[in-house]
């Protein structure tokens, strides 16, 4: 099917980002929007735009019926979900498809497949991708045999929702004693939270580091891996500073563990843009959960290959065949990602208001992915990213002057940001040197409050 008319159904970056992609393919766009975001820059420059509610979440981006009443008001034929909101959501994808328009993304089936932490561990051990030892599936009521599994597993074990993610759903147990309680308590928080009271046991690792890798894959049996990213250096489960490749990862782990990702998208009939996520220590790769969508860190994978995960992504979408062979992927260079936010650069607060004034750093390899102009008047109602600097060079090292160089250039005036923290993050010598673990950054923001206080 060809695609004519893409309703996006997201904001910020990540939906100017789409409207792009569209473009270049010749694909007309439908901006929808909320009370809060009519000045959006996508809004600005897209075909045609809907508002579809107030300033909440629930009640515009959330909104699944107001969406599918704009596709269907405009004549546009598919909708992008972009990445948050409804991105994951097997049940919009569904009413999508039942609506007659193509979703942007895997089938329902396969998001359900994946977003349930137990099913996606299943079909992955099928499919002879790495697992984290533990629970063959979700844990039952008895106390003795839960025990039993966690001593054979050995201690520390993690508890973690079946539907869970976000950092939430989850509890580290050290000890039988903690067990019962801890199990308790992460089923209440795992109904609470994702309507799900399932949860299972896996061992936990100490100083992991976090790596992925993108995959693409379409409706023809044909899947390929775009190497890998580490973004380890995390503050609450949520990734401040990407790099690709990761540090210390050889040619033969990236190909060993990416041909089992891209047969493992054939197996369970991927189709589009997706991640497999691991926790890696001590030489050995161990997933942990699949990302069904685009990721905000995508732009690294790009700048490593020359290939527009974007782009491609909506034209397997339309029953298109990829346009590239595993042999075609070829990786050149060192790239990072800093995700800039609005937000105080040591209390993390959000810092909602207008930008006053806007340099934005330029040359060869640097690529700034955003939303936002002078004037934009950034809302307290999402998500704090205001932008995503990108930054290549020949090597690692060169990637990392060239990103100083970078942040030292850019200005962005009237709200807060955490430029300093990239900043910082960039002459870190641990950081230099690579390999952190997930841990580092809030052992060292503790340690720096530590100090403040003294």
């Amino acid at each position: 099917m060809k695609l004519e008319k893409v309703v996006i159904a997201n904001r910020g970056e990540i939906a100017l980002r789409i409207l792009r992609a569209c473009r270049q393919l010749g694909i007309k766009t439908v901006a929808v929007h909320s009370t809060a975001d009519r000045d959006l820059m996508h809004v600005k420059l897209a075909d045609e735009t809907i508002c579809i509610g107030p300033a909440a979440a629930k009640e515009s981006y959330l909104n699944i019926p107001s969406i599918i009443a704009a596709a269907e008001a405009t004549g546009a034929n598919a909708i992008h979900p972009g990445y948050g909101f409804l991105s994951e959501n097997a049940d919009f994808a569904e009413m999508v498809e039942k609506s007659g328009f193509i979703f942007i993304g895997p089938t329902a089936d396969t998001i359900r497949l994946m977003g349930d932490k137990v099913s996606a561990k299943k079909a992955m051990l099928k499919a002879n991708v790495p697992c984290v030892p533990g629970s063959d599936g979700a844990l039952g009521e008895d106390s003795k045999e839960n025990k039993a599994l966690a001593k054979k597993i050995g201690y520390p074990i993690i508890i973690k929702a079946a539907g869970g993610g976000g950092g939430r759903g989850m509890r580290v147990v050290r000890s039988e004693e903690e067990l019962d309680d801890a199990i308790a308590l992460t089923r209440r928080e795992a109904d609470m939270f994702f309507n799900n009271p399932a949860v299972y046991m896996e061992k936990f690792l100490e100083n992991p580091r976090h790596i992925e890798f993108q995959v693409l894959s379409d409706s023809h049996g044909n899947a390929i891996y775009l190497g890998e990213r580490d973004c380890s250096m995390q503050r609450r489960n949520q990734k401040v500073l990407e790099e690709a490749p990761a540090p210390f990862i050889t040619e033969e782990q990236r190909r060993s563990i990416g041909e089992r990702c891209a047969k493992a998208c054939v197996d369970i009939g991927y189709r589009g843009a997706g991640t497999f996520e691991f926790l890696y220590e001590n030489g050995e790769f161990f997933f942990i959960e699949m990302n069904t969508r685009v990721q905000v860190e995508h732009p690294v994978t790009e700048m490593i290959t020359g290939i527009d995960i974007v782009r491609e992504m909506i034209a397997v979408s339309a029953g298109a065949p990829l346009s590239i062979k595993q042999e075609d992927v070829v990786i050149k260079g060192h790239a990072f990602e800093c995700r800039i936010n609005a937000e105080d650069p040591r209390t993390f607060m959000p810092s909602p208001g207008e930008i006053t004034r806007l340099h934005v750093p330029g040359g060869p390899g640097v690529r700034w992915d955003s939303h936002i102009y002078q004037t934009y008047k950034v809302p307290p109602h999402y998500d704090s990213l205001v932008g995503k600097l990108i930054v290549h060079d020949d090597d690692r090292n060169l990637a990392i002057e060239r990103t100083k160089q970078a942040l030292d250039e850019m200005v962005i005036d009237g709200i807060k940001t955490n430029i300093p923290l990239h900043k910082e993050l960039l002459n870190d010598p641990v950081e230099v040197k690579g390999g952190v673990s997930i841990h580092y950054l809030e052992h060292k923001l503790k340690l720096s409050e530590v100090k403040s206080e003294e």
